[in-house]
């Protein structure tokens, strides 16, 4: 655009014009999604506000915006937010976007938990003071890493002994202050592990909607972790979610096995020949890490099931999202691993698209 005023109108229709010549597969939306954006405004603002000259600032930020949607790029990394059920979530390159399917899993995985107002007795050897432990060793690891005490263990690790003293006095200061912060309701806590959590939205939407629960949040990238963190403090949800880095189920750590209420997990999922013919808006922008799931989409999953069957508490639920090519063989291998009460569940445009299923009850 030249000079002259942009109004509303005027750059909604540059811009959608622009995009279609880039070859934007859907140009009217993507110029309302950056519209609305850089002038903080809802879509149907927009439509009521087509005289509204933007500011230049709104006008700079709309046509760096755009030329890299030309380009490309994911709407969701330009704008850096993305809404996610009842919450909004950071976004940037190096971690998975989140999508409608996934909030699809979170339905699922919620009904899984037992209903908020129902009342059980915490099992007597997991209390909240040892998830808020946890917390405060994964607060202590990231403070004595940056000082450079520490290479890379958690307390009582191998890696971290000769530092005790430093570790003890900055993890009991992460729960005296975790302590000033808990709701003293929550006696019934119900304990989940959201693994390969990417952004952290799966955990965050669980512990938004389900205050009694507290969400082990793990994934193997730094980015992942980093963002996820950044998603947990920006929602207030710091004593709900304890962000932990390493390679699927392995840093809950022993001694939330076979305690867990839920386990729920959005692994790289997508069968490799799949992949190599996907768009080039995530091929070229998404982590592959996130993506593949090797020849059959399953080479995370089984692993994470069988690790999932041992983590689980009697009667714990399972809830995953998969490629609609691999959900008869994942149901096929969850039985193989014990698993009961195993269905299928379509995403919104009626693909089958999440699994879940049970860890049997104990047999009296």
């Amino acid at each position: 655009m030249s000079d002259e005023v942009w109004t509303i109108q005027a750059a909604l229709d540059w811009c959608r014009g622009y995009l279609q010549r880039k070859g934007d597969e859907n140009p009217r939306l993507s110029a309302e999604w950056l519209l609305c954006e850089a002038c903080h405004m809802r879509r149907v603002e927009l439509y009521v506000n087509f005289e509204r000259p933007l500011s230049p600032d709104e006008r700079a930020t709309l046509r760096d915006w755009v030329a890299r949607r030309g380009a490309g790029e994911p709407l969701q990394y330009i704008t850096g937010e993305v809404a996610f059920r009842h919450i909004a979530v950071k976004v940037r390159e190096g971690v998975l976007i989140p999508r409608p399917e996934t909030e699809v899993l979170v339905s699922e995985a919620l009904a899984l938990l037992p209903a908020p107002e129902r009342r059980r007795a915490l099992d007597s050897t997991l209390t909240v003071d040892e998830f808020e432990e946890l917390q405060a060793e994964a607060a202590a690891k990231a403070d004595l890493e940056a000082s450079g005490v520490v290479d890379g263990a958690l307390p009582g690790q191998d890696g971290a002994r000769g530092v005790g003293d430093e570790v003890e006095r900055v993890a009991d200061a992460t729960i005296e202050a975790s302590h000033e912060k808990a709701d003293s309701s929550c006696d019934d806590v119900l304990y989940v592990a959201d693994i390969c959590t990417g952004s952290g939205c799966i955990a965050c939407s669980i512990a938004f909607e389900n205050p009694k629960t507290r969400v082990l949040a793990c994934d193997i990238a730094p980015e992942a972790i980093a963002l996820a963190k950044e998603n947990v403090a920006a929602l207030d949800l710091e004593k709900h979610v304890a962000v932990l880095q390493g390679d699927l189920g392995a840093p809950v750590g022993e001694r939330f096995m076979g305690k867990l209420s839920l386990v729920v997990s959005n692994p790289p999922y997508i069968p490799t020949q799949v992949l190599d013919n996907m768009p080039t808006e995530v091929t070229e922008h998404e982590p592959e890490l996130a993506l593949d799931g090797g020849t059959d989409g399953l080479d995370l999953y089984r692993p994470l099931a069988t690790w999932a069957i041992r983590a689980l508490a009697a009667g714990g639920g399972f809830a995953v999202e998969l490629h609609e090519t691999c959900l008869d063989a994942a149901a096929t291998f969850a039985e193989s691993c014990g698993f009961t009460d195993i269905r299928i569940v379509d995403d919104l445009a009626g693909r089958p698209r999440v699994l879940t299923a049970r860890k049997p009850n104990v047999v009296a």
